[in-house]
Parts: C-alpha cells; structure tokens; sequence
C-alpha cells in the first residue's frame, strides 16, 4: 500500500498544526494547549498547597530519614513515571488515556517538587514567589519569541539531549561523590538548559504535533516550565542560604 504524500512521518496522521490545519483550527489547538498547560500548572500548585499545609511537619521528619541514595532512586522513579506519561498523553486509543497520562505527570511533579518547597519555606522565605514570578516572564518571552519570529528551533534537540545527559551524570556523580557538590554553577547552566528546552518544544508543538494533540503538548511544555522553575527556585535557594 502507497503511503498518504500528506502523512506526517513522525506521526502517521495527516493533520499537523503548522502544515496542514486551516488558521482557525491551528488557533484552536494553541489556544487549548495553553488552556490545558494554565490547568496543569494550577493543579500542580494546588495539589503541592494542600501537601505542605496539611502535611508539613511529616514532610520534615520525612526529609530528614532520607539520604542521597533514596533520592536517586526518587529520581529513577521520576523518569520512569515521566516516560508512560508521555506514552500515555500521546495515546490515540482516547481522550481519556490521554488526560490520565497528563494527570499521571503532574501529580509525580508535584510530589517531587515537595522537598524543594519546604526547603526553600525553611531557609528561604519569598523565593518561591520570587522563582514562579521569574519562571513566568522567562516562558511568556521565550513563547513569544517562538511565535512571533515562527523561528524553528528544532537544531536545539540534540545539545539538549546531550545537555541532560550530562546532567544526570553529574548528579549521579555528586550523589556517590561526597565532596561533589552541584552548586550555583549547575543552577544557572540547568536555567539555560530549561530555556532551550521551552524554545525546542514550543516550535516542536507548533510544527510538528497534530492539531488534537493538545494534551500531549501541553504535557510537553509543562515539564519545560517545572524544570525551569526547579532550578530558578535553587538559585534564590542557593543566594538566600
């Protein structure tokens, strides 16, 4: 059997928000993106409100259990849960798996963004504030800039994927390595990193997701924002400590 000229090769579907869809329609899905993207961030931040306000001093004895070890395997679990979020959010099988797979993500990001929290409440008083008001310009400029030039920004993908591949070797490093200590250094390079990833998956929504891909590229864009906010709320962490 012949393959469809119009089908997209990444995804065997026809339909893609930049090359097929009519203008309507490609507003349509970007407009659902954010909406989507504005939903998840609320949730996450609510889900991690009620976390800390009715668990707080559990959390503290928690943390205080714990060594590097087991956050490295919190970590592992990270990714792994990460993973069939995405598969999930990209299922065709229905909407519902879909929206499971985006539930599925922000929940295991509110939870690992929990022990950042409550450290920074202890010893950093206004920084998360700070951080989420700094997350937000930075992602509002880098969109714009995304859709105003309709730059494509897709030779972004392999420094990235390089780029956190060092970066989790380092930190596996400081993890087996007492001495190695991932400091303000690490934030700002990781800040950057979280940059180019938005840049990437914004243009990579755009041009490449089918316009009923939403919740997948929503899911995408918020894992840039969370990473982006992680290591902006280290650096206020690290300059108030």
């Amino acid at each position: 059997m012949s393959q469809n000229p119009f089908q997209s090769s990444e995804y065997g579907f026809p339909t893609t928000s930049a090359q097929m869809a009519e203008a309507d329609v490609r507003a349509t899905f970007i407009r659902r993106t954010y909406i989507h993207l504005l939903g998840a961030i609320l949730v996450c931040i609510a889900i991690d409100a009620v976390l800390l306000n009715v668990f707080y001093e559990q959390i503290g004895g928690l943390l205080q259990g714990l060594g590097q070890m087991t956050w490295l395997f919190v970590l592992g679990g990270f990714m792994l849960v990460s993973v069939v979020a995405d598969r999930w959010a990209r299922s065709d099988t229905s909407l519902a798996m879909q929206y499971a797979g985006l539930g599925l993500y922000v929940v295991a990001e509110a939870l690992i963004l929990v022990p950042l929290l409550y450290i920074a409440g202890q010893i950093a008083p206004g920084a998360i504030e700070s951080a989420g008001i700094v997350t937000t310009f930075v992602f509002g400029g880098l969109t714009a800039t995304v859709l105003v030039t309709k730059a494509d920004f897709s030779f972004l993908r392999w420094g990235i994927a390089a780029g956190s591949v060092v970066a989790l070797g380092l930190i596996v490093a400081s993890v087996f390595m007492g001495g190695l200590s991932l400091g303000l250094w690490f934030s700002g390079l990781m800040v950057l990193l979280a940059c180019a990833s938005i840049l990437y998956s914004t243009s990579n929504v755009l041009k490449h997701y089918r316009t009923d891909q939403y919740v997948a590229a929503s899911l995408t864009l918020f894992a840039s924002v969370a990473l982006l906010f992680w290591y902006v709320l280290q650096i206020f962490i690290s300059l108030r400590d």
